[in-house]
């Protein structure tokens, strides 16, 4: 079977937050801060790290 690796991450994010029960400012704290990296200098190396991951789960 193969899965896209955003579903794998959104069903393990789901997951997390049903069970830690983090606060909902923490939560989007966090989501606004992925975005705003994503268009940063450290976009490649973050990048990098995804797809070296994705690897590792899909071979």
């Amino acid at each position: 079977m193969d899965v896209p690796f955003w579903f794998f991450i959104t069903c393990i994010a789901v997951i997390g937050v049903k069970l830690v029960r983090p606060p909902l400012w923490l939560v989007i704290a966090l989501l606004i801060g992925g975005f705003l990296l994503a268009d940063s200098f450290l976009a490649p190396a973050i990048d990098t790290g995804t797809e070296t991951g994705g690897e590792i789960t899909n071979p």
